[in-house]
């Protein structure tokens, strides 16, 4: 077949016409040749595309008519199982799972449809691969399992269903020993690191293999708010925790979304010994976006007392 052949098959599963599909591979030389067919530098199949795109019908012609391999694999070795879960495509996906496809197939780097699936907001997929015997303990190279991703990507619906179907999933580290809560932290992800600190046994500071915590990770990318939960919540935030972050090249004055600095949060919590060494360290009182200043919220007498040792 010619290369604009080959194009306009792609085009037709993509935008999935399946009428016209079947006209251009009517003939049995087509079929085949199409069988055996990857495009591009990614490898993918039509069969993929199809699964990508959530063109059922089409998928099903290419495999029941066409005779595709329902576990061909791209240049990245994904199967079109990883394409659909990665895609939110539940129909594809509960075709797929239907008709054979291995529930927990790996891509390259060890991912299985469940952590694509978990890339996305997704939970009729997640759930669904998990009805058909998913695992969601399993690690990919980096060791990361499916609640590593679902914290990353911070929606708290997957990740209170992964909680709830499989209760121990958070007890995961990776190779240099992040937690899911170093993930979500990371990242800002408010909802899901109050739903770890509330649901799951997390030690208070516990360090990756850099000696990072949670904390800092939230502080250093700027997520104030969570830095002040995980302040609330563990008690983390003392002065040596400071002093390893600005080392770590956090910026003293990171200000989160209301305006309130780190010693804003060190003054929410009443932390006099972290207010007096954000102090000491330069930063300077100022107002929030509602015009409140830090000293304002102190109240216990110990950090007022490290205002106005400041002021003298």
């Amino acid at each position: 077949m010619k290369e604009n052949a080959w194009s306009v098959l792609v085009k037709l599963t993509q935008e999935g016409q399946l009428s016209a599909l079947k006209q251009q591979l009517a003939s049995s030389d087509a079929a085949l040749a199409v069988n055996g067919k990857h495009f591009g530098s990614s490898g993918d199949t039509l069969l993929h595309y199809a699964a990508r795109h959530g063109h059922l019908q089409v998928m099903e012609f290419l495999i029941k008519e066409i005779g595709m391999d329902i576990e061909v694999y791209n240049s990245d070795y994904k199967r079109p199982l990883h394409e659909a879960a990665s895609m939110s495509q539940i129909a594809c996906v509960v075709y797929l799972l239907n008709n054979g496809a291995k529930v927990d197939c790996l891509k390259k780097a060890d991912w299985t449809p469940l952590m694509m699936a978990c890339t996305r907001r997704s939970p009729e997929v997640i759930q669904e691969l998990l009805s058909q015997g998913a695992d969601p303990f399993f690690k990919n190279k980096d060791g990361w399992n499916c609640f590593h991703i679902a914290c990353r990507e911070g929606d708290p619906l997957v990740v209170q269903h992964l909680l709830q179907v499989a209760p121990c999933v958070w007890k995961t580290e990776s190779k240099i020993l992040r937690t899911p809560l170093h993930t979500a932290a990371m990242h800002g992800c408010e909802e899901v690191v109050n739903i770890l600190l509330q649901r799951c046994g997390y030690i208070s500071e516990s360090a990756d293999s850099c000696g990072v915590t949670p904390f800092m990770d939230a502080v250093r990318n700027g997520h104030i708010a969570v830095g002040k939960m995980l302040l609330e919540m563990h008690g983390e935030g003392h002065t040596g925790t400071i002093a390893t972050l600005l080392s770590l090249g956090a910026d003293l004055h990171v200000k989160d979304k209301k305006g309130r600095s780190a010693l804003h949060m060190a003054s929410i919590g009443q932390h006099a010994d972290a207010a007096r060494t954000l102090l000491q360290l330069g930063l300077g009182d100022s107002e929030d976006a509602s015009g409140t200043t830090a000293r304002q919220l102190a109240k216990k007498p110990d950090i007022l007392g490290v205002f106005e040792q400041e002021q003298d």
